[in-house]
């Protein structure tokens, strides 16, 4: 997770998905599934310089780490993303991951992971509320 969070708070994709196997697989908070880190990196990056340029991953937490089977474990992790000129992060960036990890050579392998917002049911209630207000 420490070279995750190094990696977005330089703006590097690359260095953001280094511990990830080259055909892994992503599922981004809105949904993308990229599949590899050739689909991988540049849709961090084209974020890092356009609306993430200059946001910084926080308060990274890894939930619970098992091993699930030989050479295979899944990891849980929270972090907060603050953007520029702001010091904490909001709620509504909240973020989890689960990842699939694998003992590959000498290291653990991300090769799958799914990101998504912590919403409590309160802000979703009114985020639906919102959204059926428009379709009015």
């Amino acid at each position: 997770m420490a070279g995750m969070i190094d990696g977005w708070n330089r703006g590097d994709a690359a260095a953001f998905v280094a511990d990830f196997a080259d055909d892994a697989e992503f599922v981004a908070f809105n949904g993308a599934v990229l599949k590899g880190k050739d689909e991988i990196i540049p849709f961090h990056q084209a974020l890092f310089d356009t609306d993430l340029k200059g946001s910084r991953l926080v308060d990274g937490q890894v939930v619970f780490a098992r091993i699930v089977g030989p050479n295979w474990g899944v990891v849980h992790q929270r972090v907060g993303v603050v953007m520029p000129g702001e010091d904490t992060p909001l709620a509504s960036r909240d973020s989890m991951q689960l990842l699939a990890v694998r003992w590959r050579g000498e290291r653990w392998q991300v090769v799958a992971l799914q990101n998504a917002r912590v919403f409590s049911l309160e802000r979703q209630l009114a985020l639906d509320a919102l959204e059926q207000a428009d379709q009015k």
